[in-house]
């Protein structure tokens, strides 16, 4: 479960640009109530883009930014209650690490759920109900 994260260069200091990285992922989890887990903890995964200033677009004007994606089983985010939290709790952790410059209004989110069946974990493609199955018994 891919979270991607991209910023402009410079929106939040390098040395706390992993730590954005693992806060976003542990909040991810915590929300499914999937902490340690030993199947979810390891396949939530995530990029992290940081790409140069005059390169991120709003209104297609160059802007700086930072844009957070999740591409989840349905299963996952499903809960209008946990994309709010999750998503919001995600806005927060980026501006506090901005040291506050990076406003909410300039950090963006959306999920996207994967077509059931097409989530692949070691090498095989699983169904939701397979993976659920699997967290299940973790």
């Amino acid at each position: 479960m891919p979270i991607s994260i991209t910023l402009t260069e410079g929106v939040i200091p390098t040395d706390k640009v992993m730590l954005a990285v693992e806060k976003i992922t542990e909040s991810f989890l915590r929300h499914h109530g999937l902490v340690g887990n030993r199947v979810m903890t390891p396949n939530v995964t995530a990029h992290l883009n940081v790409l140069p200033k005059g390169f991120t677009f709003a209104g297609g004007k160059p802007i700086d930014g930072a844009w957070i994606e999740t591409k989840t089983p349905s299963f996952a985010l499903a809960d209008h209650a946990i994309q709010t939290t999750f998503f919001g709790e995600a806005t927060q952790i980026l501006h506090e690490l901005s040291g506050g410059t990076l406003a909410k209004d300039r950090i963006w989110s959306n999920g996207v759920h994967a077509v059931d069946g097409t989530w692949n974990i070691d090498g095989k493609a699983l169904t939701n109900a397979e993976i659920g199955a699997a967290v299940a018994a973790a």
